[in-house]
């Protein structure tokens, strides 16, 4: 029984603790027009060291994605070691990235969201 009672405490404890692999999370929320230029971008981990490597970093990305047709739904790409979901809607991209171990699902809802919420304000604007 004090067997059962410790394997118990021991997975309860695992399954409680706060892993930053186990936390879903965004690593940036990017908007870019057609030529890869920043429209707004929002990064929260620190990736980057100075403005230039996030702008580096977003014309890559913008070269790679630019080319595909996302514009009914998302895209899933495994760019720089990071899940990068995306779609466009006219001349704008919309990105959410995440770690490379990150769930696309929840990458993809956090775009979803996103586009939602930038189409319905400027559809009132």
């Amino acid at each position: 029984f004090f067997c059962h009672l410790l394997f118990g405490v021991a997975a309860l404890s695992r399954s409680l603790r706060m892993d930053a692999g186990n936390i879903p999370s965004i690593k940036s929320l990017l908007v870019l027009d057609s030529d890869g230029k920043r429209i707004i971008s929002r990064y929260y981990k620190g990736e980057f060291a100075s403005l230039a490597e996030e702008t580096a970093f977003e014309k890559k990305l913008s070269d790679k994605t630019i080319r595909t047709n996302a514009k009914n739904e998302a895209e899933i790409v495994m760019f720089d070691n990071m899940v990068t979901v995306y779609r466009n809607s006219a001349d704008v991209w919309f990105y959410v990235i995440g770690h490379h171990a990150e769930n696309e699902l929840i990458l993809v809802a956090a775009l979803t969201a996103l586009y939602d919420a930038l189409t319905s304000v400027l559809r009132q604007a």
